[in-house]
């Protein structure tokens, strides 16, 4: 029996996508969910996992080719094409709720020799939480050598304790930005897939919402001293705390206060439509473009998870690897220019929403604090918040008297 994979649709209205590479080759055996290559949507690099178990028979798409929705990628059969009966193939089972497999390849068997179980066999499923997930990819530590305490054998934070090894080149996957065309004294680049859907959003959302922004220069010597303080506490541990967490929450709990900020205009049904939920978004920037993923509910998380959220949308999108679904629905979003060593900025409202505000780096300034009633010269961590807000609905006074609240929390 003989099947063909079509390109699905992986997002809302996708039409079509570039193969960016394969994980497979002809004459593999595949199972069910294994993951055979990986392509480029308008909004992200997606992983494709196999609906047939099987032998790869054929790969029917090159890497770099784009190709329509529809069209068949890659042809799998029951034989290897060699006359040899394939082993039998179930389907993989169902995995912890919330958990991520990790593989790691393992050498293929050259077509016509006969299966190795050595050679054709792939090394075993590693389960891992999504926080132990990106820990792990911050300290460089493979997953293979973690030993997980649950019964279940999926792996936490706590099994990476006092581990910490490089990562070899060889289970790094770089995603740069499509090969430049060369041409004497100019160099061309390619604008498709992320780039081209990041173009397209910001010039759609500048030219058709009224854009305004108000910015505030703010004291968060308090909030340096509460970073360090959190750093402490237990309830932190394997929690990356940083300026941007407290940012963060300060933001969640001010969008509680001042829903205009948190809602959007429908231009189409002429309402203004107020959300009970907060989407909070993290503006990326990856080799490929500007991508916003967001945290979903994030309302409803206290600072700890709040925390570890952030550090796994981060680290997925620095990877390339956010999916179209992680950057739908998003309702406010932050851009993150601090670590650039940018004061501020006039950020672009994301579409689908009606605020963005943008955090400047924090840097030790001369500042004029009131001690005992008498005003004094001292050095204090300063930065500049900036917010721009969708003015169709949001007047100056709504959009200031949120970011008055922002900077009274990290004050």
């Amino acid at each position: 029996m003989v099947n063909e994979f079509k390109l699905p649709d992986v997002g809302e209205g996708l039409t079509e996508a570039e193969l960016v590479s394969w994980h497979v080759k002809v004459g593999d055996q595949i199972k069910v969910n294994d993951v055979v290559c990986d392509i480029e949507t308008a909004k992200s690099v997606v992983e494709l996992p196999s609906p047939f178990a099987g032998y790869v028979q054929a790969l029917l798409v090159q890497e770099g080719e784009t190709v329509d929705v529809g069209t068949p990628i890659i042809r799998v059969g029951d034989t290897a094409g060699s006359g040899e009966d394939p082993d039998a193939s179930a389907e993989k089972p169902a995995e912890s709720a919330g958990a991520v497999v990790v593989e790691e390849e393992q050498p293929l068997t050259l077509v016509g020799s006969g299966p190795r179980t050595a050679a054709v066999a792939r090394r075993p499923r590693f389960l891992a939480k999504p926080t132990a997930r990106a820990a792990a990819r911050e300290q460089g530590i493979d997953l293979a050598d973690v030993t997980p305490a649950r019964t279940d054998g999926v792996i936490t934070t706590a099994d990476l304790a006092g581990r910490h090894t490089a990562p070899t080149a060889d289970r790094r996957r770089a995603y740069d930005v499509p090969a430049p065309v060369f041409t004497g004294r100019t160099t061309r680049e390619p604008i498709k897939g992320v780039r081209k859907m990041m173009g397209q959003a910001m010039a759609a959302s500048a030219f058709t919402v009224p854009h305004v922004t108000v910015w505030t220069t703010v004291d968060v010597t308090a909030t340096m001293r509460r970073v360090e303080e959190l750093k402490q506490d237990r309830a932190y541990d394997g929690v990356k705390v940083s300026p941007l967490l407290v940012l963060a929450q300060a933001c969640v709990e001010a969008l509680r206060r001042h829903p205009l900020l948190n809602a959007l205009w429908d231009e189409d049904a002429q309402e203004v439509v107020l959300r009970h939920y907060v989407n909070l978004g993290i503006a990326a920037a990856t080799p490929r473009g500007l991508i916003v993923p967001n945290i979903k509910d994030a309302d409803l998380m206290g600072t700890p998870d709040l925390g570890r959220a952030i550090a796994d949308l981060i680290g997925v999108a620095r990877e390339g690897r956010t999916q179209p679904a992680e950057q739908q629905g998003g309702t406010f979003t932050i851009s993150n220019i601090g670590p650039l060593g940018m004061e501020g900025g006039t950020p672009i409202i994301n579409p689908g929403e009606s605020a963005i505000l943008c955090f400047g780096a924090i840097d030790k300034r001369p500042w004029v604090v009131s001690v005992d009633g008498e005003d004094r010269l001292a050095i204090r961590d300063v930065c500049t918040l900036s917010l721009s807000f969708d003015h169709r609905h949001i007047d100056g006074a709504a959009g200031s008297a949120f970011l008055a609240d922002v900077a009274a929390q990290l004050g």
